[in-house]
């Protein structure tokens, strides 16, 4: 049985990728989530290199086996933050905001695996041409910041379009979900939302609760008029800033409104004034479980959908 080239590359045992979330994707969850056989993702987004260290370090007392780090290329102080991933033998990054190009030979050099987020087809085929190791096709499902096209119609494009494994994010809560985004020609999948109640993930539990209670339409986009979108849970920030937006406010003003409420809600668990990033499955999230029990459900589901699918076939 020809082995499954995402956990080949990666040197993992199921297909999973723990996606990065600023504020939340610490050590102590990547670390868990490596340890249960997925790939723990540290989200390195506005940390210092000292804070993305220690994090490091936290994953490393968890566990032996491979995760990673992602960078966001924008920030100032990404150079350093490369220097770190090399120092600490980072075996994988993953890669957004910005290009990784300037950055790519120094961290295949030193061993590590690069995955970019895409968000355009054309970007996902320069990212190959540059030296990918494979490449992360993020529909507007998922949580947080978002581009436009869909999991569904921009994820078979992009399989189509390179030859290196990808990854789909965005939408990835059940085994139905990761069956259709394997028949859409990804190799694995990368979730985030499905690991917010997770016992080893430390947000506030006001933010856990956001989440149990979430329905199908509980998520909205703000941002679409300053051109940073952001799916978030609805609530008072989110109404503030949709309005703002609507009356044509000033994008200083509403950008404004919107800084530091991540920490607000996942570190001091304000849920009506925060912002509480979220994917649409948040509806299907309905219980607290380890990381390892939310791995361990995503592959025995898978299989189960896998089955009840043969059986469809076979009367079609």
């Amino acid at each position: 049985m020809k082995k499954n080239r995402v956990c080949t590359l990666l040197g993992i045992k199921y297909p999973i990728i723990q996606g990065a979330m600023a504020w939340i994707s610490d050590g102590n969850l990547a670390g868990h989530v490596s340890k249960a056989g997925g790939l723990g993702i540290i989200a390195g987004g506005g940390m210092s290199p000292e804070l993305l260290r220690e994090e490091i370090g936290k994953a490393k007392l968890i566990t032996n086996n491979p995760f990673g780090v992602n960078l966001m290329l924008m920030m100032e102080n990404i150079e350093s933050q490369i220097e770190v991933c090399i120092e600490e033998k980072i075996k994988v990054v993953t890669t957004g905001a910005g290009n990784p190009g300037p950055y790519m030979e120094k961290m295949k050099n030193a061993g590590i695996k690069v995955l970019p987020v895409v968000a355009s087809v054309a970007l996902a085929k320069r990212m190959e041409k540059i030296g990918a190791d494979a490449v992360i096709v993020e529909g507007m499902e998922a949580g947080g910041h978002i581009g436009e096209l869909t999991t569904m119609a921009f994820l078979p494009q992009v399989v189509e379009a390179v030859s290196i494994p990808v990854i789909g994010a965005g939408g990835f809560c059940s085994g139905k979900q990761f069956l259709a985004g394997l028949a859409l020609g990804a190799e694995g999948i990368q979730a985030g939302t499905i690991f917010l109640t997770a016992n080893e993930c430390l947000i506030h539990d006001n933010y856990k609760e956001a989440i149990l209670k979430a329905r199908d339409r509980s998520t909205v986009v703000t941002g679409t008029f300053t051109g940073h979108p952001v799916r978030v849970i609805d609530n008072k920030l989110a109404k503030e800033i949709v309005s703002l937006e609507k009356i044509g406010a000033p994008n200083e003003k509403i950008e404004e409104l919107g800084r530091g409420k991540l920490k607000l809600a996942v570190v001091d668990g304000d849920v009506s004034l925060g912002s509480i990033m979220a994917g649409q499955v948040a509806s299907m999230v309905n219980h607290r479980s380890n990381v390892s029990d939310i791995l361990e459900f995503l592959m025995s589901d898978l299989e189960k959908e896998k089955k009840a699918l043969n059986n469809i076939l076979l009367n079609i």
